[in-house]
C-alpha cells in the first residue's frame, strides 16, 4: 500500500467516537430513511448484496456448528478443567455451596444445561480421565451447550464486521479466523467457561457498534435499546470471569472518546446536552450492568443454600447462613480449662509441639534458644492438644468460665506439660519473625511471655469464643506479634513439619486460626458428656450485599494467589505466536491426545495485521507532520476510529496479563485473539479496497445527506481472501487430530509439531 500523497475526495466524514462514521443516507430515499428504523435498500444490487451477506453468514454458522459438534462425545472422560467446572455444575444440582475465583454466571449456565439434560449431580469430576459413561453422566449434552455458544460467536464476529461497513469477503475472513481456529474449537466444546466469556465479549462489541449507528438519533427507543444491550452483555462478560473488566475498558475508552467529541464547543452543544449524554451512559453502561452483575450473585446464593466444600473459605457469619453447616451443628462455646485442637485457617494444619528442641545453630549460622519445638502438623495427634488456662480469677461454674473476645489466656501443651511462649529470638526460617517455643509451668520469671490475647474476627466486646465458627488471632501481649504459620517446611530436625512464628503484621489475613475440636473439659471428662443435648440451630441471616462484597474480596485475593508453577503455564509474549499450548487429555493405549493450540497461520496473520496497522498509523502521522496527506480523510477516519476500536479491544484484553503474577495459560488470549481477527479484516480491507459501505449510521433530523457508496472486493481482493481462507482451513485440518483426539503414529505427531516449543505426547524418537 503506497502512502504517497493523493487527491482528497470532496466528502468528509467525521466521527465523534471510536467507531465508523459514514454518509447519512441513500440519495432519492431521504424521507423514507428518516422515518425507517433500518436502512432501506435502494436497488436490486443492494438487495443482492444483503442476500449474499445473509447467506454467507448462515453458511458460516452451519460450518461452525459442524466443526464444534463433530466427535463431541470423544473422549468419554473428564478432560482438563472439566475437573473444576463440571464439579461446579454438580454443586448447583445438589445446591451445595462451593468457592471459586470466577464470578458465577458461566458456571450457573453450565449447571442449568446439566439440569436440562438430566444430570443428577452424583458424579464428582474428581480427576482427569474419570469415565463418564460408566456413571451415566449426560456429558454430551453438557458439552453441547458450550459448543452452541462457541458456534454462535462466529456469526457475531461476521456481524460486527458487516455492521462496521466492511464487504462480505472481509467479514468472512475475520469470522473464519475464529470459526476455524483450533484453540477456540478446543476450548468451546468442553465443559468450560470460555465459550460463554468469548460470546458475551463479542456481543458487547457488536451492541456498541449498533449503538453507535444511532448516535444521530440520540435518546430514541433504538438508541436506548442498544445502549442497554451493550451494558447487559458487558455485565454478562464480567459475570463469567473477572477479565470481563477488560471488555468494560474497551467499550469505556470508546465512550470517553465519544463524550470528548460531544464536548467540543464547535459542535454547538450546550453543557446540559453534554451532561445528559454523560448521565445516560453512566446509567446504561455502569449502573445497569452493576445491578445485573449483582443479580448473578443473588441467584448464586439462593441456589447454593446447603453446606458444601466452599464453606471453609467464608467467614463464620457467612457459613452459618448455610443449612447443614458444621458451625451450626457442632459449634460450641469454649470454656477455661477445655482441651482443644487449634487449626490454621489457610493451611489447615494443627498447632503442634513435641519434646524435640530447636538446634543450637541454624544452617545460616544464627543461634536459637534451643527451646522445645512448636510447629504445625497436618494429621490428628495427641501432640496437637492444648489446654486453655485463665490469667484471672474465674468462678467454679457457670457463664464466667466461658472464654470471650479480648480475653488474655495461656496455652498448656498437654503431652509435655509446658506453656506456649514467644520471645525476642528469631524464628528458624524468618529472621524478622519471632520464635515460638514452650517453657515449664513453674517458670515465674518468664510468665509474662506466655500471655496471649484472643482476638475473635468481627466480634463485639464480650462475645463468646466458639469452636469452628470463632475464627481468631492469637496476639502476644508483650510484643504484639501474632501466632502465624506458612507452608514452608522446616529441615529434617523438625521432621519436615511446618514452621510456626510470630508475625509482626497483625493485619495479615493469613494469621487466622480456629478451634477444630474440644477434646475434654476442665474436669477431665469426655467433652461429649457435657453436651449430650444440643438444641437444633436455625440458619442465620446475613445481608446480601455483605455476602456479595465478602465473596468479591475473596475471589480477588485467591485469584491473585494462584502463583504456583504449572507445566503448561505460559507467558503473554508467547501467545500471539502460539509458541506453546496446553495438554488437555492423553490416552497412551490409543496414542490419542487433545492439545489446545491455535491455528498457527491464523494467529500469525492476526499478529502481522496488528503490526501492519501500527505501522500504517505511524507512517501516516509522520507524513502529516511533513505536510503530506497520504490517506483520504474518510478512509483515515474509518481506519483510526473503527480499526482503532478493535485494536484497543485487543490491547485491553492482552497487555494487563503482563502485570499479573498468577498462573497464565494460552486460553487467556482467546478474547484478545477475537479482537485481533477484527483488526486483521480491517487492515486487509485497507490494503485491498480502501473503501467501506456507507451509510451504516442512521440519520437524524439535522443530518446532511450524502450519496451512498458500496465497497466491492473485486477479483483480486476475492483471490487474496480465498487464498488466506484456504491456508487457514488447511492448517485447521492439519492440526485437527490434536483438537479432536484422533489416533496418530509417532511420525505423524512429529510432523504436526510445527514449533519445537510445543510439548506433544507420543512423539517418535528421531534417529540421527
Amino acid at each position: 500500500m503506497s502512502l504517497a500523497p493523493r487527491k482528497r475526495r470532496t466528502e468528509r466524514h467525521d466521527s465523534p467516537s471510536g467507531l465508523p462514521q459514514t454518509v447519512r443516507t441513500y440519495s432519492g430515499l431521504e424521507e423514507e430513511k428518516r422515518r425507517s428504523p433500518r436502512p432501506v435498500p435502494p436497488d436490486s444490487s443492494i438487495r443482492s448484496e444483503y442476500f449474499f451477506s445473509w447467506s454467507t453468514g448462515l453458511i458460516l454458522t452451519v460450518l461452525a456448528f459442524i466443526i464444534r459438534f463433530w466427535r463431541i462425545g470423544h473422549p468419554s472422560q473428564v478432560v482438563f478443567d472439566e475437573v473444576h467446572f463440571g464439579s461446579f455444575a454438580s454443586h448447583y444440582i445438589r445446591r451445595e455451596y462451593y468457592f471459586d475465583v470466577h464470578p458465577p454466571l458461566a458456571k450457573m449456565l453450565n449447571g442449568l444445561a446439566a439440569w436440562v439434560v438430566g444430570f443428577n449431580g452424583d458424579f464428582g469430576f474428581e480427576q482427569i480421565g474419570d469415565d463418564y459413561t460408566s456413571h451415566n453422566v449426560p456429558y454430551v449434552g453438557m458439552r453441547s451447550f458450550c459448543a452452541i455458544m462457541g458456534s454462535i460467536t462466529v456469526p457475531i464476529v461476521f456481524g460486527i464486521m458487516r455492521e462496521s461497513g466492511y464487504p462480505v469477503g472481509i467479514a468472512l475472513l475475520s469470522a473464519a479466523l475464529v470459526a476455524f481456529d483450533n484453540g477456540h474449537i478446543t476450548q468451546t466444546r468442553l465443559i468450560l467457561l470460555d465459550a460463554a466469556l468469548v460470546l458475551f465479549m463479542a456481543l458487547s462489541l457488536f451492541s456498541y457498534v449498533k449503538f453507535h449507528q444511532y448516535r444521530y438519533q440520540e435518546f430514541t427507543n433504538w438508541w436506548w435499546f442498544w445502549l442497554l444491550s451493550t451494558g447487559g452483555w458487558l455485565a454478562c462478560t464480567l459475570g463469567c470471569k473477572m477479565v470481563g473488566l477488560f471488555t468494560f475498558l474497551s467499550v469505556g475508552a470508546a465512550v470517553i472518546w465519544d463524550l470528548w467529541e460531544i464536548l467540543d464547543i464547535k459542535k454547538g452543544h450546550s453543557m446540559a446536552y453534554v451532561w445528559r449524554h454523560f448521565f445516560y451512559r453512566v446509567v446504561g453502561l455502569i449502573l445497569v450492568p452493576f445491578l445485573i452483575y449483582l443479580s448473578f450473585f443473588w441467584i448464586h446464593f439462593k441456589v447454593l443454600k446447603y453446606s458444601g466444600p466452599g464453606d471453609s473459605f467464608m467467614s463464620p457469619a457467612f457459613q452459618e447462613t448455610l443449612a447443614g453447616n458444621e458451625l451450626l451443628l457442632n459449634a460450641q462455646e469454649i470454656r477455661y480449662f477445655d482441651t482443644v485442637t487449634i487449626k490454621h485457617k489457610d493451611t489447615k494444619q494443627f498447632l503442634h509441639s513435641h519434646a524435640d528442641h530447636y538446634p543450637l545453630r541454624y544452617e545460616d549460622g544464627r543461634i536459637s534458644s534451643q527451646g522445645q519445638q512448636v510447629t504445625c502438623y497436618p494429621h490428628n495427634d495427641t501432640n496437637n492438644h492444648w489446654q486453655i488456662l485463665p490469667t484471672k480469677e474465674i468462678p467454679e461454674s457457670g457463664r464466667g468460665r466461658v472464654v470471650r473476645h479480648n480475653d488474655v489466656i495461656q496455652l498448656r501443651h498437654i503431652v509435655t506439660d509446658t506453656i506456649l511462649l514467644t520471645h525476642d529470638v528469631a524464628s528458624p526460617l524468618m529472621p524478622t519473625n519471632q520464635e515460638f517455643t514452650t517453657i515449664a509451668p513453674d517458670d515465674e520469671d518468664r510468665k509474662n511471655d506466655t500471655m496471649f490475647k484472643v482476638v475473635i474476627t468481627d466480634a463485639h466486646e464480650g462475645e463468646p469464643w466458639r469452636s469452628l465458627s470463632g475464627h481468631f488471632k492469637l496476639v502476644h501481649v508483650p510484643t504484639k506479634v501474632v501466632l502465624w504459620t506458612h507452608p514452608t517446611a522446616l529441615p529434617d530436625w523438625a521432621y519436615g513439619q511446618q514452621e510456626v512464628n510470630g508475625n509482626k503484621n497483625q493485619q495479615d489475613r493469613t494469621t487466622s486460626w480456629f478451634v477444630e475440636d474440644i477434646i475434654a473439659d476442665g474436669t477431665g471428662n469426655d467433652f461429649k458428656n457435657r453436651t449430650t443435648h444440643v438444641e437444633p440451630k436455625k440458619t442465620k441471616k446475613v445481608a446480601f450485599i455483605k455476602k456479595f462484597f465478602e465473596l468479591q474480596i475473596l475471589m480477588l485475593q485467591h485469584n491473585a494467589g494462584l502463583t504456583s508453577s504449572h507445566p503448561y503455564a505460559s507467558t503473554p509474549v508467547e501467545w500471539p505466536f502460539c509458541l506453546s499450548g496446553i495438554s488437555f487429555w492423553t490416552d497412551s493405549e490409543t496414542n490419542q491426545q487433545i492439545y489446545m493450540i491455535g491455528n498457527l497461520l491464523g494467529w500469525w496473520t492476526c499478529a502481522i495485521s496488528l503490526s501492519v496497522f501500527v505501522g500504517i498509523v505511524t507512517a501516516d502521522m509522520l507524513a502529516r507532520r511533513r505536510g503530506l496527506d497520504p490517506i483520504e480523510d474518510a478512509i483515515r477516519n474509518r481506519l483510526y476510529r473503527n480499526t482503532g476500536f478493535f485494536l484497543g479491544a485487543w490491547a485491553f484484553h492482552y497487555f494487563p496479563f503482563y502485570l499479573m503474577q498468577r498462573q497464565r495459560f494460552l486460553h487467556h488470549y482467546l478474547p484478545a485473539h477475537l479482537a485481533s481477527a477484527l483488526v486483521a479484516g480491517s487492515v486487509l480491507n485497507f490494503i485491498l479496497v480502501e473503501v467501506v459501505n456507507y451509510p451504516i449510521s442512521y440519520p437524524g433530523p439535522k443530518t446532511r445527506l450524502r450519496p451512498a457508496v458500496r465497497a466491492k472486493l473485486g477479483k483480486t481482493g476475492w483471490g487474496v481472501v480465498s487464498g488466506l481462507l484456504v491456508l487457514v482451513l488447511g492448517m485447521f485440518l492439519w492440526l485437527a487430530p490434536l483438537t479432536y483426539a484422533l489416533t496418530l503414529t509417532g511420525e505423524q505427531v512429529n510432523r504436526r509439531k510445527l514449533l519445537s516449543s510445543w510439548t506433544l505426547h507420543f512423539e517418535a524418537k528421531k534417529n540421527h
